[in-house]
């Protein structure tokens, strides 16, 4: 019996080690994104070097600049950016003098994965900047349920800024050039 028993412990060991992992409940998205309430400021990262990755140019790092200067007051609470060097450096100025929170999208050209990860996140109802892309900023903005006030946005254009103020039942787009 206490030959048996001294292995209990191990069998114990082996049993709750071969226990399954919880599944993951993914959040659950609907068409209508009317939840998603905030203040949305979307941007196209500023002018860039060429290359895959690339970093921003002299131009582009003034323009960063002057977003800073534009939004420093605005309340912001959260930054939402791809995994780009450019969009980052977009944001930078704002990152270091406002030490706000951050978080990566993946960008599409439906805005669904900005969408995901804002609801992943529980920032509804914050006052967001979105640094994108100039074929995924028009996208975002039919996300949010705003009409985008241009059909397209070409490749030399980086001075847009749409600002969404979505409510449970309205949307308000601004839209300016900086």
């Amino acid at each position: 019996m206490i030959e048996r028993m001294k292995y209990y412990p191990f069998i114990l060991f082996l049993l709750f080690s071969c226990q399954t992992a919880p599944v993951r409940q993914p959040v659950p998205l609907t068409e209508d994104s009317s939840f998603l309430t905030g203040s949305f400021f979307l941007v196209r990262h500023a002018e860039k070097n060429p290359g895959a990755d690339s970093t921003l140019t002299p131009e582009g790092e003034a323009r960063a600049q002057k977003l800073y200067t534009l939004l420093k007051d605005s309340g912001l609470q959260k930054v939402y950016f791809t995994p780009f060097k450019r969009t980052v450096q977009t944001a930078d100025p704002l990152l270091e003098q406002l030490h706000l929170d951050t978080a990566y999208y993946s960008p599409d050209t439906t805005g669904e994965s900005l969408i995901y990860t804002i609801t992943r996140h529980e920032d509804w109802g914050k006052r967001i900047l979105i640094v994108g892309h100039s074929n995924t900023l028009l996208p975002l903005l039919r996300a949010l349920k705003a009409k985008p006030p241009l059909d397209s946005i070409g490749d030399k254009d980086y001075d847009n800024l749409f600002i969404v103020y979505k409510h449970r039942d309205s949307v308000k787009l601004s839209w300016k050039k900086f």
